[in-house]
């Protein structure tokens, strides 16, 4: 199901009030864990899967990438992608990240930031990553931890006086559909199992080499609510190479 909230007018002005869209990279709470697992990307063709603003696209560039491709389905990210995040070396394409062209060996790297939990299937889109890199490249991701998306609500249990009293984990091992409240709008995400993401890479011909559950940056735990976040993992990312 190829659901795009980000187009809906209310949501994406919410959306770009958040720290991560206003300050970029520096706003994401796991930037400074999934920027010491990227790869070089000196001289590299770089693929973008659901890039949002365009701030992991503009990084690659930055880094001296030859050449940067970042889609995302959403004709509004699309937009601000290429007015914030212009650069001769990237091209910005609008469209689902499952009717992407994945021509065999076309990328170097390929990465994407909080993306596939609004997938259905990860080895479909494990095996395209795998057939489009060439041999030794590095497939990097950033998901919701299946811990985050088990029980579906992602909001936590509450007493009488509205303290927060634990994170609800429920239904883990039965993957599908999930409705989350996000930003006020009702949003649809897949459940996806730790076992279904590192076993869709080794089926599909990678090697894992990075496992990593963040938590905050340190100079972030200022920010209201961002303590509660140390109470259970958020983000999983994942650095693997393709044999």
């Amino acid at each position: 199901m190829k659901e795009n909230k980000y187009d809906n007018d209310e949501f994406f002005k919410q959306y770009s009030l958040m720290s991560r869209s206003v300050n970029g990279l520096d706003g994401a709470g796991e930037w400074h864990i999934l920027r010491n697992m990227m790869p070089s990307f000196e001289g590299k063709r770089v693929l973008d899967l659901g890039c949002g603003f365009g701030w992991h696209c503009i990084y690659a560039a930055e880094k001296g990438a030859a050449s940067v491709v970042g889609i995302d389905i959403s004709e509004k990210m699309i937009a601000v992608a290429k007015e914030k995040n212009a650069s001769p070396v990237i091209e910005y394409k609008c469209m689902a990240i499952e009717d992407f062209e994945y021509k065999p060996e076309s990328f170097d790297i390929v990465i994407s930031s909080l993306a596939f939990h609004y997938l259905e299937s990860f080895d479909d889109i494990s095996n395209k990553v795998s057939r489009c890199l060439t041999a030794g490249g590095t497939f990097i991701f950033s998901v919701e931890h299946p811990i985050f998306t088990a029980y579906g609500t992602q909001d936590w249990y509450y007493d009488d006086k509205g303290e927060r009293l634990h994170w609800p984990v429920d239904r883990y091992f039965t993957e599908g559909r999930r409705v989350a409240n996000f930003l006020g709008e009702d949003v649809i995400k897949y459940h996806k199992t730790l076992t279904t993401y590192l076993n869709g890479l080794l089926k599909s011909g990678f090697t894992i080499k990075e496992i990593v559950e963040p938590e905050p940056d340190k100079n972030m735990l200022h920010i209201p609510g961002m303590r509660d976040e140390l109470r259970r993992p958020i983000f999983l990312i994942v650095s693997a190479v393709k044999g």
